[in-house]
C-alpha cells in the first residue's frame, strides 16, 4: 500500500509540473488567428519546436506511466479516484508557481476534493480482505 501511495504522489507531483508547462508553452505558442491550413501548420510546428510545451508532454507522460502501474496493481475504485488529488497540487502550482488568483471558492472546491480522497482511502483500510482466486478455481465454483 505504501508503494501505491508513493507512485502515486510522484505521479501527481509529475502531472502538476507538466501541466504548468503546458500551460506555458501554449501561451507562448498564442492563439489560432483563423481557420487556416497555414494557421494549423504554423501551431503545429510551434508546438513541436516550443521546448516548455515538450517538457509538459514528457511530465505528462511520466505521469501516465506511474498510472499504468498503479491501475496494475490496485483496484480502479480506490487508484482512479485518488489521481484527483492532481488537482490540489495542479491549483497549487497554479497559484504560486503560474500567479494566478484563486478565488475562495475554488479553494473550498479543493478542500472537498481532499475530503473526498481521504474518504477513498479509509475506505480501503476497512474493506474486507479475500482470499485472490486462480482461473483453475473460478472454473471449479
Amino acid at each position: 500500500m505504501s508503494r501505491l501511495i508513493l507512485v502515486l504522489l510522484m505521479g501527481l507531483c509529475m502531472e502538476a509540473i507538466g501541466v504548468v508547462f503546458l500551460s506555458r508553452g501554449l501561451k507562448e505558442i498564442g492563439e489560432m488567428d483563423r481557420v487556416s491550413g497555414s494557421e494549423i501548420l504554423r501551431l503545429i510546428r510551434s508546438g513541436f519546436t516550443n521546448v516548455p510545451l515538450l517538457v509538459g508532454v514528457g511530465f505528462q507522460a511520466a505521469f501516465f506511466g506511474c498510472l499504468l502501474y498503479l491501475l496494475s496493481k490496485g483496484d480502479v475504485s480506490f487508484v482512479w479516484p485518488l489521481t484527483s488529488l492532481g488537482f490540489v497540487l495542479t491549483t497549487l502550482a497554479a497559484r504560486f508557481v503560474m500567479h494566478e488568483t484563486v478565488s475562495p471558492l475554488r479553494w473550498l472546491g479543493v478542500c472537498l476534493i481532499v475530503l473526498g480522497a481521504g474518504v477513498i482511502t479509509y475506505t480501503e483500510k476497512v474493506k474486507p480482505r479475500s482470499e485472490p482466486t486462480t482461473a483453475v478455481q473460478q472454473k471449479q465454483s
